[in-house]
């Protein structure tokens, strides 16, 4: 059993490619977590998904041995965290099990939108912080100008900074001897009831529920009876283990460590992320504070192309919900695009990671709708309704005000792109709050409406500041706003699934650039088509497709406007309003996405 001194449990945190989980291999190298066979680039990032796209989904645990220089051995327990702003929540939770972290800075780009998020997170509960700059081994590297960037903008002393190279493993050791040096160790007690905190769960086809746990109090073993403090059910622990990478079995796990056990459970939702586990036999009176729920922000449908195929998207749906507790669906049918389901993600990286894995893990053919966030409608008659898809919007007259979600987002660029980020923010109705500097580099903070950046905002900060600003936002509140909701009507059917919520001042422009889209994308039929863009029973944009036109009156031979050629063309005329009145308007899937292509063109 190892003293509770020489244990470090601590996560790495980052902005997106400052290289924590390459940092993370060399530290598992060097501890001899793996074999030389064994090692892999990005060890933890275990789905296909993060491997191609080389970005950290999942947060992973590891546990190593280090022999230190002072002749101790000590148990480093790791926690690598993703980058991205949309799997800020699994970085939360991590820094929870933790009492210190890691903090890489990439030296050739020195601080970024995330690397602020996310040491302000660690910061709030008290980590303390060990500074590394990474990519040394670059010829673009400049220690001092990231060394200054770090205390100016984060406000962390850097004097034992650790300059180090995830690629060649240079400075990895001085990197471990500062984790045992500057990290403090957990505090429990072994001896004590069993108070456990519930990090994390996930299923597994072999044993059920895997259930990531940090001890904080006591000791919890095989064959132990347990009990959920969120649902007061009880369970018999089968299995305790620690990932060493590997996952390897163990008899107990003491205070201040981290690993993982199964129970039996077959469904996810009984194990609450940020629960707490204790002795069935001596239950605590309080459960720890646990974290706060991940919410759904942005919402979307997804229907499969073909209408045969909802029952692997289902199937799909909930096989993924199994590892990703996070994102939500619910299902709904729309005239125009048959049945699918309505689903809620953290971001627009999120969204586009599920809907890969369906297509990619369940061989599922999808079409996504418009992305828009949830809305609070409130009503005439005091109650408030939480709008997720526009076409149920209830009837304008009944409804007082409705609110949109606000952020605050935060802005890192080289100043000479700066105008043009402070034009695109005023465009998508930002106030802005604070402008700062570090050197040549603007810090940048701005309140938006959610609608605006859910779509194209992080895509369009990129091409215009060439890649080199980074971006990062949290909700903050639910401001009223101008909305209306924006139908349109193909042959005086509306079509649910292009309906979206807009702010009045944009609607016109937005409805007349969705209408002329239409003109071009559905095909021509034996009757004019109107396509409108409406608010409410208002037209605000319209464009006609025309019919094919059947030359009637080849057969008739010389003549002027005769009778037989007017009751000829009569009767074509009376066709054609027959047909209007029941023909049906297909509209081809590549209209659908047509539109929602507009929005990101804008």
């Amino acid at each position: 059993m190892a003293n509770i001194d020489n244990i470090r449990n601590f996560a790495i945190i980052a902005h997106i490619d400052h290289g924590k989980s390459t940092i993370a291999d060399r530290i598992i190298h060097s501890c001899g977590g793996l074999t030389e066979r064994e090692m892999k680039a990005q060890v933890l990032d275990s789905m296909d998904i993060e491997r191609e796209r080389g970005i950290t989904i999942k947060a992973q645990t590891v546990k190593l041995n280090y022999k230190a220089k002072d002749g101790k051995n000590y148990i480093l327990n790791i926690i690598d965290t993703p980058g991205h702003v949309d799997f800020s929540y699994e970085v939360s939770r991590s820094l929870y099990a933790c009492e210190g972290s890691i903090l890489i800075v990439d030296s050739t780009q020195g601080v970024e939108a995330q690397t602020l998020a996310n040491v302000y997170q660690a910061l709030d509960i008290n980590h303390e912080i060990v500074p590394v700059l990474n990519k040394v081994d670059l010829p673009a590297s400049d220690l001092e100008k990231t060394k200054t960037q770090i205390e100016e903008v984060i406000g962390i002393d850097t004097e034992g900074a650790v300059p180090c190279s995830g690629k060649t493993g240079e400075g990895i050791n001085n990197i471990l001897e500062q984790i045992i040096t500057v990290l403090p160790g957990p505090k429990g007690e072994s001896s004590g009831d069993l108070k456990c905190l519930l990090v994390d769960s996930w299923y597994d086809t072999y044993l059920g529920v895997v259930i990531l746990v940090r001890v904080i109090d006591g000791k919890i073993s095989k064959n132990m009876k347990i009990k959920m403090m969120s649902t007061n059910r009880e369970y018999i622990v089968e299995k305790v283990g620690v990932f060493t990478p590997k996952a390897t079995d163990i008899d107990q796990l003491n205070a201040g460590e981290i690993g993982f056990i199964t129970t039996g459970i077959k469904i996810l939702s009984e194990t609450k992320v940020g629960d707490t586990i204790c002795d069935a036999a001596k239950p605590l009176k309080e459960a720890l504070p646990g974290f706060k729920p991940s919410k759904p922000v942005v919402f979307c449908g997804l229907f499969p192309v073909d209408s045969s195929e909802y029952q692997k998207l289902k199937d799909g749906l909930a096989k993924l919900q199994l590892n990703d507790a996070s994102f939500s669906f619910e299902p709904e049918s729309s005239s125009a695009l048959g049945l699918g389901f309505r689903c809620g993600f953290l971001g627009l990286l999120h969204l586009e990671i599920v809907t890969e894995r369906l297509e990619r893990e369940f061989d599922v053919n999808l079409l996504t709708t418009t992305p828009g966030v949830v809305y609070k409608v409130y009503m005439n008659n005091g109650s408030i309704v939480d709008l997720h898809n526009p076409s149920s919007l209830p009837d304008p007259t009944l409804i007082k005000t409705i609110e949109e979600p606000w952020i605050k987002a935060t802005i890192i660029t080289p100043d000479q792109y700066l105008g043009s980020i402070i034009k695109m923010c005023q465009d998508k109705r930002g106030v802005q709050i604070n402008l700062s500097y570090s050197g040549n580099r603007a810090v940048v903070n701005y309140e938006l409406p959610l609608n605006e950046v859910v779509f194209d905002f992080n895509d369009r900060l990129k091409s215009m500041t060439s890649g080199y600003a980074s971006f990062d936002y949290e909700i903050i509140e639910h401001r009223e706003g101008d909305l209306v909701k924006l139908g349109i009507l193909v042959n005086a059917e509306p079509v649910d699934a292009l309906a979206m919520m807009i702010h009045k001042d944009f609607a016109q422009r937005t409805g007349r650039e969705v209408c002329e889209k239409l003109k071009d994308l559905i095909p021509r039929h034996n009757f004019m088509i109107p396509v409108q863009a409406a608010i409410g029973g208002k037209i605000i944009a319209r464009e006609t497709i025309k019919g094919f036109k059947k030359d009637v009156l080849t057969k008739i031979h010389g003549g002027g406007a005769t009778d037989r050629k007017r009751k000829l063309l009569e009767k074509q005329k009376k066709g054609k309003a027959r047909s209007k009145q029941f023909g049906r308007v297909e509209i081809p899937q590549e209209a659908f996405i047509g539109v929602l292509k507009i929005s990101k063109e804008k």
